[in-house]
């Protein structure tokens, strides 16, 4: 997808799935689950669908969502592509913790995202490593990323990649995606590749009425997810 402001796209290497397997302790718990949503505000958010833009598209679904989210869940949100840099090397790693895990946090996140501009860049793997490796470091149990956003990684690297080799390392970390109005088929692969290789879930979402739904279906409860092993070609 494209990016019109501050870098040129970097290219995406294709995965294939060869086999599968059933991860250990996925389970979904409310009880026990620490839910960090990591949501693009890139420029590219800034764009119109439905007479409203993305971003604000997916506020009113946040709203909507994070009362519906148990009381006994910590809750946090990362977002990336919220600043604009000429440098590349600044600009794939626009990348924050605006709101840590924490109890009753709906508040907070909905006031940091007011604030919040579509601008930069789309620092997926940047911003997934920054989650596993900070923001969720330190809790037990099974720690659940839902990544939203509305292109494929444009920085040199692949989140498909990286949780190729997270898996292989941890089996506490699910991501779950959402492809929101993602059109590019070679993007598309590499999220789904991200969700399916942890037992995470893929939602491809193309109007407000589906980007709602496939957030449902994450954040109520659900079965274990069987996970795609992919390896990288």
């Amino acid at each position: 997808m494209k990016k019109i402001l501050c870098l040129l796209l970097f290219v995406i290497i294709p995965v294939f799935a060869y086999e599968v397997y059933t991860p250990e302790n996925y389970n979904y718990k409310n009880s026990e689950d620490k839910l960090l949503f990591v949501v693009d505000y890139s420029n590219s958010m800034g764009e119109y669908l439905e007479h409203k833009t993305k971003a604000n598209q997916v506020k009113d679904m946040m709203n909507y969502i994070l009362p519906r989210i148990s009381p006994s869940t910590k809750v946090g949100m990362r977002v990336y592509g919220h600043t604009c840099n000429l440098l590349a090397y600044n600009a794939c790693r626009s990348s924050e913790l605006v709101v840590p895990l924490n109890f009753a946090n709906s508040s907070a996140i909905l006031s940091k995202m007011e604030k919040l501009r579509p601008r930069g860049m789309t620092p997926i793997t940047y911003s997934l490593k920054q989650a596993v490796k900070d923001d969720l470091d330190g809790y037990e149990g099974i720690k659940h990323i839902i990544l939203l956003t509305d292109g494929g990684e444009n920085c040199d690297e692949s989140p498909c990649d990286y949780s190729i080799e997270l898996v292989k390392k941890r089996r506490d970390i699910k991501i779950d995606v959402i492809a929101f109005n993602v059109r590019d088929e070679d993007d598309l692969a590499q999220l789904k590749c991200t969700a399916d290789v942890t037992g995470g879930k893929f939602s491809e979402a193309n109007t407000k009425a589906q980007l709602f739904r496939s957030m449902e279906e994450m954040i109520l409860p659900h079965k274990s997810v069987e996970a795609v092993i992919y390896e990288s070609q």
